[in-house]
């Protein structure tokens, strides 16, 4: 048992920091997704209105 709450005292830090940034980062890997997703939309009208313009 005692070696367990030294493995926990050890590598718990490591953890909670990680995820902790996981969090964080989480948000803007979602805003990134839809960015990249509504890029091919974008793209096409952008080439749309040369054509016409």
């Amino acid at each position: 048992m005692e070696s367990w709450m030294s493995l926990i005292s050890d590598v718990g830090f490591p953890i909670v920091v990680t995820l902790y940034l996981l969090h964080r980062i989480e948000g803007k890997l979602d805003t990134l997704n839809d960015t990249i997703l509504q890029l091919p939309d974008h793209l096409n009208s952008r080439s749309s209105d040369q054509i016409k313009g």
